[in-house]
């Protein structure tokens, strides 16, 4: 399977050659921070198989210091990714170009999650973390 995504402006794009892996929702309260929503959706990626194609330049990565956070376009501000170590640990699935069939396997940290964050759907759904993920 191939995925490609992009950031709001157009800058910045990347590619995935190979799956996506446990594509959830997050409503911790600093998800819901980071992307000024109810949540992220977001599925983990294969760093090997996962590259830049345009736009690297453009990236912003927060926090700087190398723990575990997140990539954003510092032109139009779209957070494209989480990173733990200085690489690519997954995508946030608003910037594919394509779903191609994904299915959510889980809502997590539900504990978190606001009550005006209404959930109309059968996705399982924890209260944090879920269990050997």
């Amino acid at each position: 399977m191939i995925y490609t995504g992009e950031c709001f402006c157009g800058g910045v794009k990347y590619r995935i050659e190979g799956p996506l892996r446990r594509p959830r929702i997050c409503h911790c309260s600093r998800c819901r921070k980071a992307f000024s929503a109810q949540g992220n959706a977001y599925a983990e990626v294969d760093p090997d198989r996962f590259s830049w194609t345009q736009g690297e330049h453009l990236l912003v990565s927060y926090p700087a210091d190398g723990t575990p956070g997140k990539r954003f376009c510092r032109v139009c501000g779209s957070t494209l990714c989480g990173v733990v170590g200085g690489r690519v640990h997954g995508v946030t699935l608003g910037t594919l170009d394509q779903d191609q069939g994904i299915t959510l396997e889980a809502h997590i940290f539900m504990g978190s999650k606001p009550a005006w964050d209404d959930i109309g759907e059968d996705t399982p759904r924890f209260e944090e973390y879920p269990p050997n993920w």
